[in-house]
């Protein structure tokens, strides 16, 4: 089983400037999607025939969204306050996590696409994102007592150490690197995840999922890894292999994240 997560940055846009074609060549069998900006039928439709689409949107228009694409039908869907607790339900917090379960020849794999904001270090956004983190720690532990297969996916916005951002020095202050923000990535490793995108790369600078749009950042390769597969230990045993499908050029790119593909013997 094939499952990819990637932030499309706006889902009408990625579809114009090549996200069609990159789903068509990837072969995956399951696509989380964060920040589609769109509604389901929008969303859907843009993805095209053949796929199982569940979404949650935004209740802000233009923000967030996230949403669960599957070759075969996906039951049990699950998003939002329902999984993440009535403090959830405020407008800023729509649109950033929804569930569901596909079948595996091995069984029931439950499927998480979950979007973390960027935050701003010392203002309100930070302590939503730290609400937010809080809900998802609790709504994972659930998961893993629940489930013997599970995958939360997305773009958590967290680089979790100096091999996940070209630039760590220079980010010690800044959100997306900040201590308490990085302990919960701990955090969810001390209690049984797996980051399989570092588990198969090994000790090694990078690989990076997202670079700026502005400057020679992606040029450069300055980027940041901030898109995740946390696997249960069942699940992660069966993980064989990953990659980051980074677009060629600069001018290629259809998000200013790429797409993190992982391959699962299931």
């Amino acid at each position: 089983m094939r499952i990819a997560s990637v932030n499309v940055n706006g889902v009408r846009a990625a579809a114009k400037k090549g996200m069609g074609e990159w789903l068509a060549s990837a072969g995956c069998d399951v696509v989380c999607l964060q920040e589609v900006r769109a509604p389901l039928e929008i969303t859907a439709g843009l993805l095209g025939e053949g796929w199982h689409v569940v979404e949650q949107a935004c209740e802000i228009k233009g923000r967030a969204g996230v949403a669960i694409a599957s070759r075969t039908p996906l039951d049990g869907v699950v998003a939002g306050v329902d999984a993440l607790g009535g403090e959830m339900g405020e407008p800023v917090h729509t649109g950033r996590w929804i569930e569901a379960t596909v079948e595996s020849p091995a069984g029931p794999v439950r499927v998480v696409s979950v979007y973390h904001h960027s935050g701003e270090a010392g203002t309100p956004k930070m302590e939503q994102k730290y609400a937010l983190l809080d809900a998802a720690t609790a709504r994972m532990e659930v998961l893993r007592e629940e489930f013997d297969r599970v995958v939360v996916m997305g773009d958590v916005n967290i680089a979790h150490d100096e091999r996940d951002i070209k630039n760590w020095k220079g980010n010690l202050k800044s959100a997306g690197f900040l201590p308490e923000e990085r302990a919960y990535l701990t955090r969810w490793a001390e209690a049984g995840w797996v980051d399989i995108h570092r588990t198969l790369e090994g000790d090694r600078q990078g690989p990076y999922t997202w670079w700026s749009m502005r400057g020679q950042a992606f040029d450069n390769d300055a980027g940041w890894r901030i898109d995740y597969q946390f696997a249960s230990p069942a699940l992660a045993e069966a993980a064989t292999a990953v990659r980051v499908d980074r677009q060629a050029s600069w001018d290629s790119r259809w998000t200013d994240h790429a797409p993190l593909v992982v391959d699962y013997a299931l």
